[in-house]
């Protein structure tokens, strides 16, 4: 039977990366073996998903161009401050309203407000939080992550927002990067760039906000440098200006641009492999109520925002 489920696994892999299926049914799928099966390698294949993200958003770089990658960061730096801003404390309050526990709220805060799973996994150590509040955590984001890419889409188009618009719109409501670039690559090539760029340029805020949070708690945990980032922003550089001077290089970066799409779709499929009956028993109604909440505040007022001419790139 574990070999059985283990095959499983791996078919769902091949599939995923094969390219005979886009980022949503890779995601389906995913969730429908990790909620259909009792497997004990979820984090395993957890570590691997964040490894193989970092090294997807690089080479997704290479289709990028650096005036696009430019703008729309710099673009939505107010923005992203603004928003970060009003999650955190809207996050906080939330917390203590529903009794939800401290370390858990503001985990669950961060993640909203910045960049997800990766903005919980730098947080936690500074906020010396335990594996249970971790896990309930990165649980509650990673179950309205699979929402969101199913639900944003339909979204946009029922709201007939333009790619740019979706594109800032996902960034800024959606938990994380590997969602952001889902929802975006459904909705057009646009809304891919523009979600990605502004997303990456939103996970840089980790950095400071972990520091900040070390100084005031008075931790000594590391902060880790998103070092992926910047080679998302060396490899839109490649694409930009090497074609001038190297013949045939746009078919290798087209190549990688490629490479990075399944990769992605491959992501999807295991961070909804890490979603077992456990992890939604494990999260518990406070915590995803607190999730649900902001998250739907959130995405609602970054919505009605972007329609109304509010915030634009």
């Amino acid at each position: 039977m574990v070999m059985m489920i283990r095959n499983l696994f791996y078919v769902g892999v091949i599939v995923a990366a094969s390219g005979l299926i886009g980022p949503p049914l890779a995601l389906a799928l995913g969730l429908a073996f990790g909620l259909c099966t009792v497997h004990e390698f979820h984090a395993e294949s957890r570590n691997f998903s964040r490894f193989l993200l970092q090294a997807a958003v690089v080479c997704l770089g290479f289709g990028m161009n650096l005036g696009e990658v430019v703008r729309a960061g710099a673009s939505g730096f107010l923005y992203t401050a603004i928003s970060i801003t009003f999650a955190l404390a809207l996050g906080v309050g939330l917390g203590r309203l529903l009794k939800v526990g401290k370390r858990q709220s503001l985990l669950i805060s961060f993640g909203t407000a910045v960049c997800g799973g990766s903005a919980i996994a730098a947080m936690g150590p500074v906020l010396m939080a335990n594996e249970e509040e971790m896990g309930v955590s990165l649980g509650t984001v990673f179950v309205l992550n699979s929402v969101a890419l199913v639900a944003f889409p339909a979204v946009g188009h029922w709201m007939h927002l333009t790619q740019t618009q979706f594109g800032l719109w996902s960034a800024l409501a959606i938990h994380d990067t590997s969602s952001v670039v889902g929802a975006g690559q459904k909705y057009g090539p646009v809304a891919l760039a523009v979600g990605t760029t502004v997303k990456l340029a939103r996970a840089l805020w980790i950095v400071p906000l972990a520091i900040g949070t070390a100084m005031v708690t008075k931790s000594r945990a590391k902060v880790h440098w998103p070092w992926f980032i910047l080679y998302f922003c060396v490899a839109a550089v490649m694409a930009s200006f090497v074609p001038r001077y190297v013949p045939g290089s746009v078919a290798v970066f087209q190549m990688l641009n490629r490479l990075g799409r399944a990769a992605l779709t491959v992501v999807l499929f295991l961070i909804g492999t890490g979603i077992t009956r456990n992890t939604l028993k494990e999260v518990g109604v406070r915590p995803l109520a607190q999730g649900i909440a902001l998250w739907v505040v959130v995405a609602g007022l970054s919505l009605w925002a972007i329609h109304a001419g509010w915030i634009a790139l």
